[in-house]
């Protein structure tokens, strides 16, 4: 199983930005889900290994995905945060099927949380 080390949330105010990175030595895609309280998981955003992006409905607009394969790293940059960002951000690494459904996906490790105050 592959480990996942999510790391970059904060204590932010809205209309800041975040970079949230992910360790993950995969040849897979990775994806990022967040969980705020109370809420299902949701589909953030997910790239290939050779860098294809995919964004659901939020992170469009305002976050950015990105690799870097030499450092094994994922990254998730956040701009212009708003309140209801806030949540647990996980990273997870996909293992075939729906690229939005976190039922695709082996979460390997803790993630980082992320809270925006108003």
């Amino acid at each position: 199983q592959v480990r996942l080390v999510a790391s970059g949330g904060g204590l932010v105010r809205e209309g800041d930005s975040l970079r949230l990175s992910c360790a993950a030595s995969t040849l897979a895609t990775v994806g990022w889900f967040r969980q705020a309280p109370g809420q299902k998981r949701e589909f953030v955003a997910a790239i290939s290994y050779s860098g294809d992006p995919f964004y659901g409905d939020s992170g469009k607009g305002r976050f950015t995905i990105a690799r870097d394969n030499a450092k094994n790293t994922v990254y998730l940059q956040m701009n212009s945060l708003k309140s209801e960002d806030t949540a647990v951000y996980y990273c997870a690494v996909n293992r075939g099927g729906t690229i939005v459904s976190d039922r695709s996906y082996d979460f390997g490790g803790q993630g980082t949380q992320v809270t925006v105050s108003s």
